[in-house]
């Protein structure tokens, strides 16, 4: 188990405690529109590069790429000095060499070994808690430490949590039908009117009411942690949603109910599709292709989402390293050049701004047109 071992129970059940609360919300604002009609140690990991050294030292891509967007065991704030500011996070292991659990704060890492652990520097456990086996090899212990990925997911889910709870505390103490919410319930209100009627109503169908809870909850998930990744500070900057571990979790909740909710017709379709028979007999080509398509449709919105945003971290990155790579090169090119990569970096924010709502759209509009495809009913003549 690595230590993405936190992430799958922590985005299932920050997934499925907003589907709750989104229940509560989406009746509120159903029932003001239609009162509306009527009138998230080691220090390789996080920290990066000193790049006001620059001068002296050349500055590592890889390096700086990779170490912005990986997982860490602490939360690197700024460097002041050449001093690394960070915030120590809870290391919670078991050994698998029979020492038991452990229990301590990722800063003890920093010096190297502590208790028998340690960071893996290189190999194929790079940057990440290994010990030492029985016969001497390097093996990773069950890791449930609360990584900065995983303390994101926290932060982030707890302030999603709360704008919801007090989005549907505002519907439940005023009367929707004489009141209309302004403010921050205001923005909610069209927000969950957008995703409901132009999204979940038109693609999954007469029945959208019991997948508005899961279908709200995607997009609102997905959007906050993508906002989140762009803030450059505490308590934002964890590339959440650019880790593969959080997108398979989602691409799952959608592969379940898809094919747990299913009727007899989507089933139907993929087992005995409406093509010629010797297309299903004795070679089940068609059936075999349908089945696989079960399976290519969530992977389709896992590396999507992943590799968009991951890609957004990167572009927005190699446009800030310009400044940096170009600082031998003379006053005149490197301000020209610093100049040049400012201002195109504020637009990549900007557009990363609309990349983190166009994700969140198109993974919750592919969920629900997915949903649709199984709820359909056979055609009568």
């Amino acid at each position: 188990m690595n230590m993405r071992s936190l992430i799958v129970p922590v985005v299932a059940a920050a997934v499925l405690l907003l589907s709750t609360a989104f229940s509560s919300l989406a009746a509120g604002v159903r029932r003001y529109s239609a009162a509306a009609e009527r009138g998230w140690t080691s220090p390789a990991p996080d920290r990066q590069p000193d790049l006001t050294q620059a001068d002296e030292v050349d500055l590592d891509m890889d390096e700086y790429l990779y170490g912005h967007v990986r997982d860490s065991y602490e939360w690197h704030i700024t460097t002041i000095n050449g001093h690394h500011v960070s915030i120590p996070l809870p290391v919670i292991v078991i050994s698998k060499a029979g020492s038991g659990a452990h229990v301590f704060s990722s800063k003890h890492l920093e010096e190297g070994e502590y208790q028998g652990f340690w960071i893996a520097p290189d190999g194929k456990y790079a940057n990440k808690i290994v010990e030492k086996g029985p016969g001497g090899e390097q093996i990773r212990p069950w890791d449930f430490s609360i990584t900065k990925n995983v303390l994101g997911l926290m932060i982030n889910s707890a302030i999603l949590v709360l704008i919801v709870l007090l989005t549907a505390r505002w519907y439940r103490k005023h009367d929707a039908a004489e009141e209309a919410p302004a403010g921050g319930t205001g923005i909610m209100e069209m927000m969950v009117t957008m995703v409901e009627d132009d999204i979940i109503k038109d693609c999954v169908g007469e029945d959208y009411k019991r997948y508005s809870p899961y279908l709200l909850t995607a997009f609102f998930f997905i959007f906050i942690n993508n906002l989140m990744g762009i803030v450059p500070f505490f308590p934002g900057g964890a590339n959440i949603t650019g880790n593969i571990a959080v997108t398979l979790v989602l691409a799952l909740f959608t592969f379940f109910t898809v094919n747990i909710f299913g009727n007899k017709h989507y089933w139907k379709d993929i087992l005995w599709p409406d093509v010629p028979t010797w297309l299903k007999v004795p070679i089940p080509l068609m059936p075999v292709i349908e089945i696989i398509g079960m399976f290519t449709k969530p992977f389709s919105l896992m590396v999507r989402l992943f590799a968009n945003i991951l890609a957004g971290h990167f572009m927005i990155l190699g446009v800030i390293a310009v400044i940096f790579l170009t600082a031998k090169m003379g006053a005149a090119v490197n301000g020209g050049l610093t100049v040049v990569a400012v201002i195109l970096g504020v637009f990549m924010d900007c557009l990363e701004l609309l990349v983190a709502f166009i994700q969140a759209y198109v993974f919750t509009m592919l969920s629900a047109v997915f949903i649709g495809l199984s709820r359909q009913k056979e055609k009568t003549s």
